[in-house]
């Protein structure tokens, strides 16, 4: 790495310092893959494989749609009512989801990456949550995006650089394209025995049930979407022997993306992008790895707590494929 690559982000426009709305632009490539980070909430903003793409992307000079390719932290989901006890002390977040007074998918979506490395096949970013009356914790984060044979692999490590142990958790959110046509046309497949209900009216956890009492939302054979709504979260995930699993998405065609991760991330959300017209529905698959459960922060099931100095990272790949 050269000190002219880490200060040569791409920009756009006649005037150099008027910034796409999206940020400063990162884009990597390596053997038919071309990713491109925006700094804005360190997101994906395109992912392609010889010139498919793997992601919805969205344009440089817009307002990412939603959390559309986001890093989410430091909790992923929803605190539900935006308010938690933690060490014995109440706190209230900004209620980010004001339809269903929640909060929403942590503290830096919306926060100006910095750049902190770059090469050909691979960036990093940095950011830190600073203390705020809903979260009086400084968490230094950084993100690597790496491109190799083995397609895009995101990595978000956060360090605790403040005197307190802090909650923590993480994960992307991703919109998965497995090739043309929608979501009901594809044919889906992860491997999770169990998954959370949830509330109709605001999506706030119940309980965690098998996925045999709801048969549509059992993908461990792989099946088409069809006409299926989710926006669930999944667990008790079958692992490789390294501790991997993976979320496939078919086209009809045989093209196809997958995306791995650790043991690490123990939930996984999928969501089916539906969309009240006239907006897009259903154009990708939500498909979003996570260290924990969606009010994690209330509930303190698999919360990561991190001990002042201690550091925590979480990693996932994205991959195509092909019939």
């Amino acid at each position: 790495m050269t000190d002219a690559a880490v200060t040569s982000p791409t920009t756009t426009g006649t005037d150099a310092s008027v910034l796409p709305l999206s940020g400063l632009q990162y884009t990597i490539s390596h053997d038919g893959y071309s990713a491109t980070i925006a700094s804005v909430g360190a997101s994906l903003r395109l992912l392609t494989w010889n010139g498919r793409d793997l992601v919805v992307p969205f344009a440089e000079d817009e307002v990412r749609p939603g959390y559309r390719g986001a890093v989410l932290a430091p909790w992923p989901n929803r605190v539900v009512d935006g308010s938690y006890t933690f060490d014995g002390v109440d706190y209230q977040l900004p209620l980010t989801e004001p339809s269903r007074s929640h909060a929403l998918h942590g503290l830096v979506c919306w926060a100006d990456w910095t750049l902190q490395a770059r090469t050909a096949e691979s960036v990093t970013l940095g950011t830190t949550i600073v203390p705020s009356d809903g979260y009086p914790h400084r968490i230094a984060l950084l993100v690597t995006y790496s491109l190799t044979d083995d397609g895009l692999t995101s990595t978000v490590t956060a360090e605790n650089v403040g005197a307190a142990t802090a909650p923590y958790g993480t994960g992307p959110h991703p919109y998965l394209v497995a090739g043309p046509g929608i979501v009901d046309d594809w044919t889906l497949e992860f491997p999770a025995a169990a998954y959370l209900t949830v509330t109709p009216d605001r999506l706030s956890p119940v309980a965690t049930v098998p996925v045999e009492t709801t048969p549509e939302f059992d993908f461990r054979t792989p099946r088409v979407i069809g006409d299926t709504f989710i926006d669930h979260a999944f667990t008790a995930i079958a692992r490789d022997a390294d501790g991997s699993a993976s979320v496939t998405v078919t086209s009809p065609g045989g093209t196809g993306v997958r995306m791995s991760f650790g043991a690490e991330l123990p939930w996984l959300q999928v969501h089916t992008a539906d969309r009240p017209a006239p907006e897009p529905s259903r154009i990708g698959l939500a498909v979003e790895p996570m260290t924990c459960p969606p009010d994690a922060f209330s509930t303190g099931e698999d919360l990561v707590l991190l001990a002042p100095g201690q550091s925590h990272s979480a990693g996932w790949t994205i991959a195509a494929t092909e019939a």
